[in-house]
């Protein structure tokens, strides 16, 4: 299992056009069963916005696909 902080500034890819969704600046946790339920994404040219700022995406834990050292894969 991951931890939070193992996905902070992994780039976010869309396998279903490729494209960058942006980098994840946070994730959103189940503290009762420590889980992670959505990962918070900042979009391209958008890292220095509020964490919880209007350009921001989440993304359900169900739609990641691959997490890899550098970036991860969803699909939305």
């Amino acid at each position: 299992m991951a931890r939070g902080l193992d996905f902070k500034q992994k780039e976010v890819i869309n396998i279903k056009d490729g494209k960058s969704l942006g980098f994840v600046i946070d994730v959103n946790a189940n503290f009762e069963n420590g889980e992670i339920q959505s990962i918070i994404v900042a979009k391209p040219n958008r890292l220095l916005t509020n964490v919880m700022g209007k350009n921001n995406v989440v993304i359900q834990w169900e739609k990641i696909i691959k997490i890899g050292e550098d970036v991860i894969l969803v699909e939305v």
